[in-house]
């Protein structure tokens, strides 16, 4: 039998019996009681809580709600794990090699039709997102790490395209990752407020031997989105937009991760939004004008005068780069 069977076994006996010594394990299984010292070491140092007594009467066992619990996943958890793995990976999850030897583990001990059937399913699932930086899976990884451990981090962080690096001492509360880009969300020590970091952005990194307490209920998810979305403690500051043109284009506008949520009303070739100024001056008229004319705008002439302005200069942008 191979190490990995061993340990199985070693795992289903102790499951069996309430209580099992070392000389047992190696009788029935008939190996050297030290490989059995070695086997528990291993299967305790993947997770699995087994309880050692010493005395006459001592032995291994099982934690009791682990004992109770199914060491074995039917099909369509299985299936469940797989595709979830998959969307993980693709989206740049730090952790993926371990990821890969669970997903391996995981068929390794199936029976013959199961893994037949995970295979189908495996197959037939595929997740496209824009490739992964590999160069972030360190950064990743120690900020994870830094997260889970509640310690402050030293970063050298580089705000915008050209500018220089500024030092920056973060207390990181948690990792989003959003629209195919990694954020962490923490107290900025410099600005003295939560923030938001693009990991691609951080130039050096390193942990430092201060630690933090993280918010009670706080939710990097919420922060992160409600940077975006409609804020709707101030809806006397949102602005109405209209928007008319054809049913699919519409259909396909109203279903937009941000527009969806600012969302007040739709007929069939008509959709009524409520937006905060910056998204209709910085954001809409270039999101626009992927529909060319299959859309129009029907108010408010704020959004059309930039429409006009953005389309404006995109024209004379291309018209000088023909003359030169």
């Amino acid at each position: 039998m191979s190490k990995a069977d061993h340990m199985l076994s070693i795992l289903w006996l102790l499951k069996s019996q309430k209580r099992v010594t070392a000389k047992q394990l190696a009788e029935k299984l008939e190996i050297n009681i030290r490989t059995v010292y070695r086997y528990i070491d291993a299967l305790c140092a993947s997770g699995v809580p087994i309880i050692s007594d010493s005395g006459h009467n001592g032995g291994y066992s099982l934690l009791g709600q682990f004992n109770e619990a199914p060491l074995v996943f039917d099909l369509d958890e299985q299936k469940a794990l797989i595709h979830a793995a998959a969307f993980a990976q693709e989206a740049g999850y730090p952790f993926g090699e371990k990821l890969s030897q669970a997903v391996a583990k995981l068929k390794m001990y199936t029976n013959q039709e199961q893994r037949h059937q995970i295979t189908l399913h495996e197959q037939g699932l595929d997740v496209i997102l824009p490739q992964a930086d590999a160069s972030q899976v360190s950064l990743l990884q120690e900020v994870e790490m830094a997260v889970a451990q509640r310690v402050t981090l030293f970063m050298q962080y580089q705000k915008g395209y050209g500018s220089v690096a500024e030092a920056r001492h973060l207390d990181p509360y948690g990792l989003v990752c959003w629209k195919s880009k990694w954020y962490v969300v923490g107290h900025c020590h410099l600005r003295k407020e939560i923030r938001s970091f693009r990991i691609d952005r951080i130039r050096k990194l390193a942990s430092t031997e201060k630690t933090f307490e993280r918010p009670a209920d706080f939710s990097a998810r919420k922060f992160i989105l409600s940077g975006v979305l409609p804020d709707s403690d101030k809806p006397d500051e949102l602005i109405s937009v209209k928007i008319i043109g054809r049913e699919q284009a519409l259909d396909d506008l109203c279903g937009h991760w941000f527009l969806a949520h600012a969302l007040v009303e739709r007929s069939q070739l008509e959709a009524h939004f409520k937006l905060e100024e910056r998204y209709i001056l910085y954001n809409l008229p270039y999101f626009l004008l992927t529909y060319g004319g299959t859309l129009r705008i029907k108010e408010p002439q704020l959004l059309q005068n930039q429409m006009i302005e953005v389309t404006k200069n995109l024209h004379n942008y291309y018209a000088s780069a023909q003359l030169d």
